[in-house]
């Protein structure tokens, strides 16, 4: 199944509020959880906090309201019981007015609004059902189907806020104030305020508040509200620490390196904020349905109040209107409407407490969907983590040969270079390094102490023309192959190991009934096949450069399987832009990771492709299970009510009952265990 494409354009509009960009495919935004068409509030919240806020105030404002109105019904129905004279005419009808207008006003003043536009809509239809219900004397059925009505939604509210809530609890509760380092001492100051290149303290047990460099030599962090894991991660110094971590062993320092607002952790939390307006296809064929649906229910409803006259000899107008309101009411979408768009975003919920981030409902369902998931080695699989095993050269001067070749790779932050720059240690700074240039897929070449260098794999010095010996392509470790001046120097051999959980992963993926496990690398074939063994995957292509991993790719979509990549959102930008799902593994605090990808694993775990399948998968579970509740109920009572079988109160429940057991089953997956 394939994503449907759209322009950088449309995408930059899409995530302004994130203020980064993506090339990844995504539905138009439409109105997120919280904000449905269904609330009596109306108005879309401004995103982020404030808007939330906004919106959190104004929903427990309206239960005052509500609950008077409750109050009022019932005393209606208790002196409606006992048969009290004096409570008739014209003081009955205003007590069930009021209480009708406290909880009701907002919806008709919408069915109003909407006669503008499209009004077949179920502002419309209760607007409609309940005072046609006080037409023919109904006032305790009117009120009661409008008050359940407002009941639900304020369940929708309490559902949604909760949901933030957590999100919100389990990310982001930084302290708002930090101690920062200065000539005075240690000042405390708001964190909004401090600037990048600062120093901060954080002390034992604190949670950070910014993104920095660790200063001090070491300290241990809980990274769990970041990443799901449980495990302390332990920084030496240098290493980046990022906001949301908790500062676990002693009283360190940090260098601010991003502003308060530009935070991963923030990032983070507008991503999960902004999710909910990239639609899955479920909620917008719903939201299609329900213009099409929504219509014919009333012109069905205007049918059977009219169309029995000309059939039934004893025909009473007020008689088979009752049955036409209570058939609208039973119509209404709003489970429909309402539990969808919550089972979505308490998937992205349940998501985000797992240490992954989907940017939108769609990715949810075309996770549910994968079918061949295609990985990257270096980083995916493997820790990424090299180390020189060998060292041969056939100059005289080892040393030499070890520190310039270090030297050029300084100017590269792949991992390969990184383990040479950790051998050679501070010997390569002494070396003068100009010209340097990265050649895809090949390698480097560039000028050291005046002589021509090239550092790569064996593509690199074949396509300088340089010999060298035939065997070095037999060696399974990684190599890395020099030349100097044009002439062959020597080569390094260095060696990745599996991650941990790999085989797990793997494992757990085949359970989940994942048909095909692929493994493209741009390193040498023989280690690639090498740890495809280890891990039994089906099948593992080394030695490829982007363009051929695309080419792979296109291969498997052309086979018409849905596929996921699962790569480290830089170098592989475009096979993530090109599968059905990206998934940048490790991506937490990669700008490049966040934009590329529709997917970010804020851990290095491959286990968390699992999670997200089976996240994915319960989701779309969950929804239907909701569609079928709406749909199975209301068709039951709709025929009751049609042949005159179902009540006022029989159509509450088809409506407001339904939408609250749907709601009730949406939030169950914030509970769910998805390992």
């Amino acid at each position: 199944m394939t994503k449907k494409k759209t322009s950088n354009e449309n995408i930059e509009e899409d995530f302004k509020p994130l203020e980064i960009t993506s090339p990844r495919t995504a539905e138009a935004p439409g109105p997120t959880v919280g904000d449905t068409c269904c609330s009596p509030g109306g108005k879309a919240k401004a995103a982020g906090a404030e808007g939330h806020e906004e919106a959190e105030e104004e929903a427990e404002a309206s239960y005052v309201p509500t609950a008077i109105s409750l109050f009022l019904l019932l005393a209606g129905i208790l002196l409606d019981f006992l048969d009290t004279p004096w409570f008739s005419g014209y003081v009955r009808l205003l007590t069930y007015g009021v209480a009708y207008v406290l909880v009701g006003w907002r919806v008709v003043w919408h069915a109003i609004k909407s006669l503008r536009g499209s009004f077949f809509n179920e502002f419309f239809l209760m607007s409609m059902a309940t005072l046609g219900a006080f037409y023919i004397g109904e006032y305790a059925e009117g009120v009661a189907v409008m008050l359940f009505y407002v009941i639900g939604e304020h369940f929708q509210e309490a559902a949604v806020l909760r949901s933030r809530r957590s999100i919100k609890a389990l990310i982001d509760n930084r302290p708002d104030e930090v101690g920062l380092v200065s000539e005075q001492g240690i000042v405390t100051v708001k964190a909004k305020g401090v600037q990048v290149g600062d120093v901060v303290q954080v002390k034992a047990g604190e949670k950070v508040a910014l993104d920095g460099v660790l200063l001090s030599e070491r300290s241990s962090f809980n990274t769990a509200a970041l990443t799901g894991e449980s495990k302390p991660d332990t920084k030496a110094k240098g290493e980046q620490v990022l906001a949301g971590m908790i500062n676990l062993d002693r009283v360190v320092e940090l260098q601010v390196t991003s502003a308060y607002e530009n935070s991963a952790l923030s990032k983070i939390l507008r991503l999960v904020e902004e999710a909910g307006s990239r639609k899955a296809k479920t909620q917008q064929f719903i939201t299609r349905f329900a213009k099409v649906y929504t219509p014919i229910v009333f012109f069905l409803a205007v049918g059977l109040t009219f169309l029995p006259y000309f059939f039934v000899e004893d025909y009473d107008f007020n008689q088979w209107l009752y049955r036409a309101l209570i058939f609208l009411v039973i119509s209404c979408p709003c489970a429909l409407v309402i539990s969808i768009p919550l089972g979505y975003f308490g998937g992205i919920g349940a998501a985000s407490r797992n240490g992954l981030l989907f940017k939108g409902s769609n990715f949810l369902d075309l996770m549910a969907q994968v079918d061949t998931v295609v990985m990257d080695k270096t980083g995916t699989l493997t820790e990424g983590v090299f180390q020189v095993q060998q060292v041969e050269t056939v100059l005289p001067d080892r040393a030499w040969f070890l520190s310039a070749v270090a030297a050029l790779e300084s100017k590269s932050s792949h991992p390969i270079a990184q383990a040479v720059v950790a051998e050679a240690g501070a010997a390569h700074q002494r070396h003068v390094v100009k010209d340097v240039a990265e050649i895809s897929g090949h390698g480097l070449k560039g000028e050291v102490d005046g002589k021509q260098l090239l550092v790569g794999n064996g593509r690199l010095l074949d396509k300088y023309n340089v010999r060298y010996e035939p065997g070095l392509n037999e060696i399974v470790e990684t190599i890395v192959m020099v030349a100097v001046d044009g002439a062959y120097a020597g080569y390094i051999t260095i060696a990745d190991k599996t991650k941990a959980d790999a085989p797990q992963a793997i494992q757990r993926m085949r359970k989940l009934g994942v048909k095909r496990l692929v493994m493209l690398s741009g390193d040498k074939d023989t280690i690639v096949q090498k740890v495809a063994r280890e891990l039994q995957l089906d099948a593992a292509y080394g030695g490829l450069l982007p363009q051929d991993k695309v080419r792979k790719v296109e291969e498997l979509k052309a086979e018409g399987r849905t596929v996921a990549f699962v790569g480290d959102g830089i170098n592989d930008a475009p096979v993530i832009t090109l599968a059905d799902v990206g998934m940048a593994m490790g991506g937490l605090g990669s700008d490049a990771a966040i934009e590329t990808a529709d997917v970010v694993i804020q851990t290095d775990h491959p286990a968390r492709i699992a999670t997200a399948i089976n996240i994915g998968r319960k989701t779309k579970q969950i929804v239907w299970q909701n569609i079928a509740l709406a749909f199975g109920v209301k068709a039951i009572v709709l025929i009751l009510g049609a042949g005159g079988m179902a009540t006022m109160w029989e159509a509450v429940f088809a409506d407001v009952g339904v939408a609250f057991l749907a709601i009730l089953n949406a939030v169950r997956i914030q509970r769910m265990d998805f390992e």
